[in-house]
């Protein structure tokens, strides 16, 4: 995988998900929400989905483990993250998840559904790392 989101600065510990045992996650992967309480990486067609957290370490597929502890949104964590390839993002906006492991400027709609990942702490154009408060 690529474009794995990567910790600045940590001010809470993470928290234990479920994920399948066959699926393999890297460290700092973007996850979205799925019940009960089970998480899974993000792609192109799960943006829109509920924003679970980020991965604080790697899952490896069919290692016969069924849980991951996961960075959960709202905790002041600053990570770095990429921004869309065919966006922008500006300083102070919420971003949610856009693609695999990418972000952009999250819509209202989204927010409201729990997709907002943090806000961002800097601008950045199309394909340029930001921080993000998670």
């Amino acid at each position: 995988m690529a474009n794995e989101a990567v910790l600045k600065l940590r001010r809470s510990h993470p928290v234990d998900f479920i994920v399948q045992d066959g699926v393999g996650i890297e460290k700092g992967a973007l996850l979205v929400l799925t019940d009960p309480r089970t998480a899974s990486g993000s792609t192109i067609a799960s943006t829109g989905l509920p924003y679970a957290g980020i991965a604080a370490r790697e899952k490896i597929a069919s290692d016969g483990r069924t849980r991951l502890s996961v960075f959960t949104p709202g905790n002041g964590n600053v990570f770095d993250m990429k921004v869309n390839a065919s966006e922008a993002v500006t300083a102070g906006e919420i971003v949610t998840i856009s693609g695999l492991n990418l972000i952009r400027t999250a819509t209202e709609a989204e927010i409201a559904a729990g997709g907002g990942i943090g806000k961002a702490l800097e601008t950045g154009a199309a394909s340029e790392v930001i921080e993000v408060e998670c």
